[in-house]
């Protein structure tokens, strides 16, 4: 019996940014409004949805919906949202549909009481426990495999949440930085692998979580350290403690935070994300020496390795592109006539900079392509008499499974095209993707922490096992 699994197919030419979570444990009195200002500073990891928890000791307030978080919230129910421990995410849907019903974080009560869960990543194994879950008699509400560990908690016959999640979490597979909530408790948890980033901060006397340091410094707090993979951290009124619930496997950061995913102005492992981009952008430079007159970058996370390669060879980086910055995900579409004119709603050339010159495009990464052709023309449209593009990352060729939605391996153009085939179809000059030793080499060089990275989306090693597609025989 093959138990199909799901394809997210979206017609897109970028990773989507996963999720993003933040908590907090702080005796203050609007914690409710500084859960929405973390989420806030973490918006880039999704923009589906959004929502915020908050406990008092006995009871939970919850709002949440579809849409930013200034769409989601207001004053008058930020005010509403009290209590001493919260809870927030932001959504982008890496599995299951972008409904309200997925919207997170999610709202359980049991036998252990009050619950509350949010999650970035993606388990592995999600199908095959499903599967055995509903055979169980378990009826699920969502579609998201987050809610997955709340079926497995309330099968636990241990007396509390902590015991029940430390018999619970070994069973799940994948990438995850889970936050759990009773109306006393913040508990944090990283995947084994730590795929997916959790970070711990202080403000005042009170503690706070969140999937990127940008969080803490948008509410004033104090950085801590990065939460290790396969450890668990308990906070409420008796102060903060750490359990491992499992040991460590290989250390496998997912790399496209560094390349994409992130905010610039974080840290992750102690890298400051822009210093690693515009190291990325100097590396790309040393293996593709272009002759050029000009270099620019794709905005905006293109930009800091456009600034390395600039440096790197000694020629001046302009503003070439302009983004519109009131374009989201959703806007109304063109008619069919004007559907060219997609691209153009989001970026268009800056005509006196480009034209009659030899540009050099840096852009962090290419998925289908489509997007790449159209900058290229449109610059040449401007005016550029070659353009010449650089990618600050190896091709993709291989989908992602643990958090990041990458198309699938029929629709990733690095898995059909050699680079010079992706040269021709995006209609560049020149095409260099940045090797995989260079990528490593330069996220290295910057020093940090800890090393390990998830390459799996550019050479197919993925650091934890496929369950699911095994499971499925497919």
């Amino acid at each position: 019996m093959c138990h199909e699994l799901n394809n997210i197919t979206e017609n897109f030419d970028k990773p989507k940014d996963e999720c993003g979570v933040f908590g907090a444990f702080a005796p203050i009195d609007e914690i409710g409004k500084l859960t929405y200002y973390g989420l806030y500073a973490l918006q880039h990891r999704g923009q589906e949805s959004a929502g915020i928890v908050t406990g008092d000791g006995e009871n939970f307030r919850i709002q949440k919906g579809l849409g930013l978080c200034n769409e989601v919230f207001d004053d008058k129910g930020l005010s509403e949202l009290t209590g001493k421990v919260s809870i927030g995410h932001v959504r982008y849907s890496t599995s299951g549909d972008s409904s309200i019903n997925n919207t997170q974080p999610l709202y359980i009560s049991g036998r252990l009481g009050k619950l509350a869960f949010s999650h970035n990543g993606n388990l592995v194994n999600s199908k095959k426990l499903k599967y055995e879950l509903e055979e169980e008699g378990t009826i699920f509400q969502t579609t998201t495999d987050s809610e997955i560990l709340a079926h497995l908690i309330a099968k636990s016959k241990k007396d509390n949440i902590v015991d029940a999640l430390k018999e619970t979490i070994p069973e799940i597979k994948g990438s995850y930085s889970f936050l759990v909530v009773t109306p006393s408790k913040l508990i944090g948890i990283r995947d084994p692998n730590g795929i997916r980033p959790l970070s711990l901060g202080k403000i005042g006397e009170g503690y706070v979580l969140a999937s990127e340091t940008c969080a803490f410094d948008t509410i004033g707090a104090r950085f801590v350290r990065d939460i290790d993979p396969g450890e668990m951290v308990v906070i409420d009124e008796q102060g903060i403690r750490s359990i491992d619930v499992m040991e460590e496997q290989k250390s496998s950061l997912c790399i496209f935070e560094y390349i994409y995913l992130s905010r610039p102005d974080s840290n992750l492992y102690g890298r400051n994300v822009h210093l690693v981009r515009k190291e990325l952008g100097r590396q790309l430079a040393r293996e593709y020496p272009v002759k050029a007159d000009v270099v620019t970058g794709v905005p905006d996370s293109s930009l800091s390795a456009a600034s390395g390669v600039s440096e790197e060879l000694g020629i001046s980086y302009e503003m070439g592109l302009i983004k519109n910055r009131y374009v989201g995900r959703t806007f109304i579409q063109p008619t069919q006539k004007l559907r060219e004119l997609g691209v153009k709603l989001k970026l268009n050339p800056v005509n006196q900079t480009v034209d009659r010159q030899r540009l050099i495009l840096v852009d962090d990464s290419i998925v289908r392509g489509t997007t790449s052709m159209k900058i290229v023309q449109m610059l040449k449209d401007a005016g550029a008499k070659e353009v010449h593009v650089l990618i600050s990352s190896p091709p993709i060729t291989h989908p992602c499974y643990l958090g990041i939605d990458t198309s699938s391996k029929g629709e990733l153009i690095g898995a059909e095209k050699d680079t010079e085939g992706i040269r021709e179809a995006i209609g560049a000059d020149s095409l260099g993707f940045l090797s995989k030793e260079g990528m490593i080499k330069a996220v290295e060089s910057i020093g940090g922490t800890k090393g390990g990275f998830c390459t799996a989306c550019f050479d197919g090693d993925y650091p934890t096992k496929l369950v699911d597609i095994e499971w499925a025989g497919c």
